[in-house]
């Protein structure tokens, strides 16, 4: 499945989850929500993957990505009022230390907000539609 099917599937799994919980509750239940919408289409998504952070050959720190879908997509969830600058240097910094090239912000708060990141630049023209 190509990184924009897959994107399309994991937005409309969001929406749907948004749109049954709403507003208000703390991100670890919106990723438990996400993720059984994500099982029920097909997917799998492993929970709080560890990403390590290399300098010069050496190990220097470990965050945790909320999802990894279908090994392909990295997605990070927030539940916050609207989403920030800092929160997409985030996601991207998870695509640099993975060496993956597609992931997913997603918040939860008063309506859904998504936000597409990829480590490698792509071009208008590449997008399927």
């Amino acid at each position: 499945m190509s990184d924009d099917e897959l994107t399309e599937i994991i937005i409309g799994c969001a929406y749907k989850v948004h749109n049954t919980l709403g507003s208000g509750f703390l991100e670890k239940i919106y990723k438990k929500a996400l993720c059984i919408e994500l099982e029920k289409v097909g997917l799998s998504a492993m929970v709080e993957v560890p990403i390590t952070v290399f300098y010069d050959g050496r190990a220097i720190g470990e965050y945790f990505a909320d999802l990894w879908v279908e090994n392909q997509i990295i997605v990070e969830l927030k539940a916050v009022q609207s989403l920030s600058k800092d929160h997409e240097v985030q996601l991207v910094n998870y695509l640099v230390a993975t060496g993956n090239n597609s992931g997913l912000l997603l918040n939860f708060g008063s309506s859904v907000q998504v936000r597409r990141k990829y480590r490698i630049y792509k071009t208008s023209g590449t997008i399927s539609s």
